[in-house]
């Protein structure tokens, strides 16, 4: 670890009170308001879809539905794509579909279901009636079921699917918060920054070369100040796991890279997921010029590690 001021004035004697101190003041969350649900998303996503589930709504409480089921399709095959939407998906919206049918007798049989064409013709129209029948989701349109409206469900289906993009929203909201500190700086000390830089955009905007450790690296941040270049990383671990302990170790490896070209790395990281992993943590800070929490972000070590003459 590089020496910094702002250890000092806080009260952080050597590298042991630091890294104490790193740990000690882990945040318990980077949740903002828009970390539940994207309703923006929620609800385009809806509205593109409203006009063929309003078509739907006709089979609601049909008592002989495979012959009403045939006579829409047949007569609005425009349908069709909207079908596997009432099936809560993985959030990619697939309307292509090899499942296994049969896994009997030693072999394994697929069938093909197409939800992309709109094809009403007597043997499609039977393969989508086999599909809604054999997923269960004939049950929305009985007694039990869905009662007067379709959209309202998608409506809660895609409120759900929205719901596992807290994990990457947690990232961008770590982001988020740094970038709002790196913006102010920046503006002070008269620094220029790139979000999610590649070493083709950095070369292109400061005309630097900089370390390419795996082709898809994307920097969190370059930070451009005088003659120097700065590359943040920034991540927010809520839990443990095998991820944190590699994540150390790559960046111990990135540190190696950036120094063979001068510039300056820094890694701002925190959570309570770290409590899980002191050691991989550990042996990174006592490799790396930088490693800091939003508390150190926060008492100014961002701002006087760019600073530095």
């Amino acid at each position: 670890m590089k020496s910094l001021n702002i250890y000092t004035k806080i009260g952080l004697k050597n590298n042991d009170d630091i890294f104490r101190y790193l740990i000690d003041n882990l945040k318990p969350s980077s949740m903002l308001w828009d970390y539940f649900v994207d309703w923006n998303k929620v609800f385009i996503n809806s509205k593109q879809l409203e006009v063929n589930l309003n078509t739907l709504n006709y089979l609601l409480g049909k008592k002989d539905f495979d012959d009403e089921f045939r006579w829409l399709i047949k007569n609005h095959p425009e349908v069709i794509s909207t079908i596997p939407v009432l099936a809560v998906r993985n959030g990619s919206n697939d309307k292509k579909f090899n499942i296994l049918v049969d896994y009997s007798n030693n072999k394994l049989v697929y069938d093909e279901y197409d939800f992309t064409n709109a094809d009403n013709t007597d043997e499609s129209i039977e393969k989508y009636l086999e599909y809604i029948k054999k997923t269960g989701l004939i049950k929305l349109f009985g007694d039990k079921g869905v009662k007067q409206n379709l959209v309202d469900y998608v409506l809660g289906v895609e409120a759900g699917l929205d719901s596992n993009g807290r994990k990457q929203r947690s990232g961008n909201t770590m982001e988020k918060i740094v970038e709002e500190f790196v913006k102010k700086i920046s503006e002070k000390h008269g620094f220029t920054y790139l979000t999610q830089a590649n070493a083709a955009s950095i070369k292109q905007n400061f005309d630097i070369v900089v370390p390419v450790d795996k082709s898809s690296r994307r920097y969190d941040f370059a930070i451009k100040h005088g003659l120097e270049l700065t590359l943040i990383e920034v991540n927010f671990y809520n839990g443990g796991g095998s991820k944190l302990k590699s994540t150390a170790g790559e960046y111990k490896t990135l540190q190696n890279e950036i120094n063979r070209t001068n510039h300056n790395f820094v890694w701002i990281t925190d959570g309570l997921g770290w409590h899980t992993a002191h050691q991989p943590l550990l042996e990174t800070f006592n490799h790396n010029d930088y490693i800091i929490n939003l508390s150190l972000l926060e008492q100014g070590a961002l701002e006087e590690i760019l600073s530095k003459d």
